[in-house]
């Protein structure tokens, strides 16, 4: 089965739509089922996950109002933006952390209301197909991952064909469910920025938040479902990324004498290097653990090692296969694409960044997570578009391959 990941943090999620656009234009999929048999997402992914695997009937009409839904997004959409809103929630911070000891904290739980992505989401959203495309066999399972406030773990949410697969490991659990608003929510609520969101489930009722937070191992549900093969969307420009550790490897040649071309980083860029941890270290870690996994059980397989008894005689509880990884990532580094478009956000939230430093502009990451402005999210699905558009062919052999 053909499986897609997709994992993202915030406004660049539109990426992942600009390139989900254009695999629905593919003539062999005009009008037609999805080719994703499994669909994994986490964060942004999650929203764009659930609204695939909602249209599996028809990947061109779901593909793009995926694109339509981001093209026309608005800060006011995702999270309350006024002076207003923001003073009050700027005066709990400083009550909290100003008198918390004295007459008690934990009056806030985020930085910004997103109350708005809730009441924007049930309207654009189409959960009620996720079903209707389970009992048409248009659609195995699909699975939205979230992180647990309570225990820490990475909670997979599946909501597939009877008798999929469940597993329960150290750090990991799945269940089986019903999807709803609040699974999406929950996957996509960046931690510290927007709220944790309370799911009910046959553990309890427990508040969750981003999925990307704990799940180091992106690919790992869409394979434990039983993908043979898996497409995936990242967010992270490598050409850009490898020019950054270039520049920093190479700082003391430069300077003669010490690290004076890096300026000491502000709060912004930090917590922009925080939020990279979360949404783009995962993926990249994971493929090439995939890859290397590949190598071990195709040497194995050469020397007829595969699937040995273990020493004391007892068979392998879960046999490795070989999983083939397709992984199309932005050719644009999204952080100066939202330098670029900076002035676009709203003033009052533009004061608050503008508070914690301003950080060089390929490190400006916090800017391009919190842009949900359609002039930053349309550059971003053109980008992804073409990128797309740059490797149909390849795509569409990967898509197709038996």
């Amino acid at each position: 089965m053909l499986g897609l990941v997709l994992t993202a943090g915030g406004a660049r999620g539109a990426y992942q739509a600009g390139v989900l656009k254009r695999i629905g234009e593919i003539p062999a999929f005009g009008r037609r089922a999805s080719p994703f048999r499994i669909i994994a997402g986490a964060s942004a992914g999650a929203i764009n996950g659930s609204m695939v695997a909602a249209s599996s009937g028809d990947l061109l009409a779901g593909t793009q109002k995926l694109a339509e839904l981001w093209a026309d997004l608005t800060v006011k959409q995702v999270f309350c933006a006024d002076p207003i809103s923001l003073g009050a929630v700027g005066m709990r911070w400083a009550r909290d952390l100003a008198l918390g000891g004295l007459i008690g904290g934990g009056t806030v739980q985020s930085l910004v209301d997103a109350s708005p992505l809730r009441a924007h989401l049930s309207k654009h959203l189409p959960l009620g197909g996720i079903a209707e495309a389970v009992r048409k066999n248009e659609l195995y399972a699909v699975a939205i991952s979230a992180t647990s406030y309570h225990s820490g773990k990475s909670f997979t949410f599946i909501q597939g064909q009877p008798g999929h697969p469940l597993w329960i490991k150290s750090r990991r659990v799945a269940l089986a469910v019903e999807l709803t608003l609040d699974h999406v929510l929950a996957s996509a609520a960046i931690p510290v920025v927007f709220p944790p969101v309370q799911i009910k489930s046959e553990v309890g009722e427990c508040f969750f938040g981003d999925g990307g937070l704990r799940l180091v191992t992106p690919f790992s549900p869409a394979i434990r479902l039983g993908a043979s093969r898996v497409f995936a969307v990242g967010i992270r420009c490598h050409s850009s990324a490898d020019a950054l550790s270039r520049a920093e490897l190479h700082a003391d040649e430069e300077s003669h004498g010490g690290l004076a071309s890096i300026t000491r980083p502000p709060l912004a860029q930090i917590f922009g290097v925080f939020m990279n941890a979360i949404f783009l270290d995962h993926l990249d870690a994971d493929l090439d653990h995939l890859r290397r996994m590949n190598e071990l059980i195709a040497a194995s397989a050469h020397s007829n090692g595969r699937h040995k008894p273990r020493k004391n005689g007892t068979a392998v509880s879960e046999p490795m296969r070989q999983v083939e990884p397709m992984v199309i990532n932005p050719s644009s580094d999204l952080a100066i694409v939202a330098a670029a478009f900076a002035h676009k956000m709203p003033r009052a939230v533009r004061y608050v960044l503008d508070g914690l430093g301003t950080p060089n502009a390929q490190s400006a990451d916090l800017m391009s997570y919190l842009l949900f402005d359609s002039s930053y999210t349309r550059a971003l699905i053109d980008i992804g578009y073409q990128d797309a558009h740059a490797r149909i062919d390849e795509i569409e052999a990967f898509l197709l391959a038996a």
